[in-house]
């Protein structure tokens, strides 16, 4: 497996694991507007999306996040494993390599709006188990310890 940054070419795959993920979960596959235009959704906004790769060039993950604005914040969109390889390391492999590259940015927080019921119970579960708490329904953060780094 290999992540890198988001190539449009890898648009249409990206798109149906995405709907082929939610599928899995058993909810109505919707299509996230924001995967359609990435280039303007994410990178023009000097913010970052990336995707995981199988040996064929295949996409199984994807993580993004956009900077709030006049903050020193950034919120996680879109991260997405492949329903059948799940459990593999690659949704804590993206978490890392986003939180890296957020933290080499200075940002301090990190949000995650995962909404509301029972659907999400997997969500929740693995970014508490990424020290993320949940601060309101629906919603989890994680201050960023620069302490470690000195």
């Amino acid at each position: 497996m290999k992540i890198i940054k988001f190539e449009n070419k890898y648009r249409d795959d990206l798109i149906f694991m995405v709907l082929e993920a939610k599928n899995a979960l058993g909810r109505i596959p919707g299509l996230n507007n924001d995967l359609l235009d990435i280039k303007r959704n994410y990178f023009d906004k000097g913010d970052m999306f990336w995707i995981a790769l199988n040996e064929n060039n295949r996409v199984i993950g994807s993580i993004g996040f956009n900077s709030e604005r006049n903050s020193n914040s950034v919120t996680i969109h879109r991260l997405f494993v492949k329903f059948n390889l799940k459990r593999q390391g690659i949704g804590t492999e993206l978490l890392n390599k986003a939180e890296s590259y957020i933290k080499s940015l200075g940002k301090e927080t990190i949000y995650i709006n995962l909404g509301q019921g029972d659907e999400w119970y997997e969500s929740r579960y693995f970014y508490a188990k990424h020290n993320y708490i949940e601060y309101s329904p629906g919603k989890m953060k994680k201050d960023l310890d620069y302490s470690l780094d000195m």
